[in-house]
């Protein structure tokens, strides 16, 4: 049994995403950010950032894991899915987790920042981030456009960069003129255990005026209280 400490953000549906496609036994435990509760003394016991997601192996002497990417990886190896085991395979698999880890996540979390939560519109920011997106988004549709998934098959890879990339509406940042990340991207949405992992937790609603109002009022409070709105690695 893996316990998963989470919230419904990209970097937390990517780990209950992965939980879903290889089929783990999972409970969830869902914190909710705007109290504080990443930051009790318990939690920091599992995660020292203060972050979401992580994991705990109830199986393997309750063995602890943070930052998603990290945790993804884990998951993989632990049971042999979702990340090949030769040298070159397991390689290009890596180098596409750390693109998100290390651009896509950043990225768009810093635009989701300036455009949705800062109480002040700094339009450079903006455009900075939201500018570094799309270039991002480029890239994985030139890789796409002769591969059906980012490194060979199916991998944590797509999982992590999907987890964001479907959000690049909040962050305003259109795919549009992206065709092959628009078939990926509902490829995989297609995928039962992705729509499963999508709904542990929930998303919140963000489809209407009041819903947006309220979601951003309640992490623009969280940024001028000093919190970094980005969940996780």
């Amino acid at each position: 049994m893996i316990d998963l400490y989470t919230a419904a953000t990209p970097n937390g549906h990517k780990v209950s995403i992965a939980l879903e496609e290889l089929a783990l036994p999972y409970s969830l435990k869902v914190l909710d950010l705007s109290k504080g509760e990443q930051k009790t003394p318990q939690y920091l016991a599992i995660c020292p950032n203060g972050r979401i997601p992580a994991i705990v192996d109830r199986d393997a002497d309750d063995f602890a894991v943070f930052e998603s990417g990290a945790c993804l990886v884990y998951l993989a190896e632990k049971t042999g899915q979702l990340l090949p085991t030769d040298a070159k395979g397991r390689s290009r698999v890596m180098q596409w987790l750390m693109f998100q880890m290390g651009g896509i996540g950043p990225m768009m979390g810093q635009a989701n920042v300036f455009f949705r939560y800062f109480p002040e519109k700094i339009q450079p920011a903006i455009d900075r981030y939201q500018g570094e997106s799309k270039r991002l988004f480029r890239v994985l549709d030139g890789q796409l456009k002769d591969h059906e998934y980012l490194a060979g098959d199916y991998s944590i890879a797509d999982i992590a960069n999907w987890a964001w990339v479907r959000t690049h509406r909040w962050s305003g940042v259109d795919v549009d003129d992206l065709p092959h990340l628009q078939r990926w991207l509902a490829s995989i949405r297609a995928r039962p255990a992705v729509q499963k992992g999508i709904e542990s937790p929930p998303s919140p609603v963000r489809d209407n005026e009041e819903s947006a109002r309220q979601f951003s009022q309640a992490a623009r409070s969280m940024v001028e209280m000093g919190q970094s709105t980005k969940t996780g690695g």
